[in-house]
């Protein structure tokens, strides 16, 4: 049985590629400002401002890895290198022996607060600063409709 490919239009190729472009572009520049302004990439910073919002500061990791998007053995190592730097405590899961549960510390907590500020204004000049308000309530839209579409089971 073949299978036909359904090839892009010149219209959703242009789409597509700019859609990359843009995401990568901004992605890659709020990396660089974290990096630079705050001694981290934008990957820790996710993962400190997903325990700054859990109950008690504390999330199971595999919950960890999974509202970061990341696969465990990469959380491990990224939480690894946040509990050098006194940011977050891995302990010992209450209810599951085999679980960990990763704890924002207070130290985590200060730099988080310190290096909010600055990437809050990267995001607002660089994507919010750059739409109208119309295009803002689109893109809200649209991220919506396929951030629904790619995470169903």
């Amino acid at each position: 049985m073949t299978v036909m490919t359904r090839w892009l239009d010149s219209d959703e190729q242009r789409t597509w590629r700019a859609f990359l472009t843009a995401s990568r572009a901004l992605m890659d520049t709020l990396d660089r400002e974290l990096q630079r302004d705050a001694g981290m990439p934008h990957a820790y910073y996710e993962i400190l401002v997903r325990l700054s919002e859990a109950p008690d500061r504390r999330l199971r990791m595999s919950d960890l890895a999974e509202t970061t998007g990341s696969s465990r053995s990469r959380l491990s190592h990224a939480v690894a290198r946040l509990e050098a730097a006194g940011w977050v405590r891995r302990e010992e899961c209450a209810t599951d022996r085999r679980g960990q549960v990763a704890l924002l510390t207070d130290a985590g907590f200060a730099t988080l607060a310190a290096a909010a500020p600055g990437h809050v204004e990267g995001v607002r000049r660089h994507l919010f600063d750059a739409l109208s308000p119309a295009q803002v309530d689109q893109l809200r839209r649209i991220s919506e409709t396929l951030a629904e579409h790619l995470t169903r089971s």
